[in-house]
């Protein structure tokens, strides 16, 4: 993205009602009755690249050469994250990653593990990076928010993840089992947490799930909101690409 498209995004962000909700942010609060899952926007994923970035950690989907590169960093367990990509601007860039106008990146994050007990991010990290390996990333992912437990329930199991997995056609097979049950990418699952830590403005404190990095620039913090509000999503990505996103 071009450095003017950059200072416009602070510039448009900053009219975006406050927002400071997120796990990990400095906010919370009640998430109400559960929304219903997003009409799954990845039908036609086998076209779509995936690729681990040269730093290890971030999870590439699209075409390189998209005008904009969005990077969203997520914990599997945060239920704010599941709000984004079911019901917020997630179908919203799903859309506009199979159009290739929009390239997709990933920093997974874990810290909601130690925070509440449990080692669901973890184990859901390591289940999302074997399911890089067989490039099935997209689907799996998508299918983990749509599945998402409950916060604090620690409900993503190397039991769960398998049997979600068995969902995505060509997932399961005797490598990406073993590397579900061995957590054979414990070293990609730690090597993100920091990737995520560092993107933080304290030392070990990451900016909180979901935070989005749009073509380098950081979505600010107090214009979250539009992560959450597909049409304000749509209509920041319309003004960033110049193209129509509906």
């Amino acid at each position: 993205m071009v450095a003017g498209r950059g200072r416009g995004l602070l510039v448009w962000a900053g009219t975006a009602m406050l927002f400071t909700a997120g796990c990990g942010g400095s906010g919370g609060g009640d998430q109400g009755e559960a929304k219903p899952p997003a009409v799954a926007a990845y039908a036609s994923v086998e076209a779509i690249p995936e690729q681990l970035g040269l730093d290890g950690t971030t999870i590439s989907v699209g075409d390189p050469e998209a005008a904009v590169t969005i990077l969203l960093m997520e914990d599997p367990r945060c239920p704010y994250c599941q709000e984004f990509e079911r019901t917020g601007g997630g179908p919203v860039l799903a859309k506009a990653v199979l159009r290739r106008q929009v390239r997709a990146q990933y920093t997974m994050a874990s810290f909601l593990d130690d925070r509440l007990g449990g080692g669901g991010s973890k184990r859901a990290v390591n289940a999302l990076r074997a399911a890089l390996e067989a490039g099935k990333f997209t689907e799996y992912h998508a299918l983990l928010y749509a599945h998402q437990p409950p916060e604090e329930s620690d409900g993503f199991t190397t039991a769960r993840l398998l049997e979600l997995a068995a969902q995505v056609p060509g997932l399961r097979s005797p490598a990406f089992d073993s590397a579900v049950k061995t957590m054979k990418y414990q070293d990609f699952v730690a090597a993100s947490e920091e990737a995520y830590e560092a993107k933080g403005t304290q030392q070990g404190v990451g900016p909180g799930t979901p935070s989005a990095e749009i073509g380098g620039y950081p979505l600010p913090e107090t214009s979250r909101a539009i992560l959450y509000n597909a049409k304000a999503f749509t209509a920041m990505l319309r003004e960033l690409t110049d193209t129509d996103i509906s």
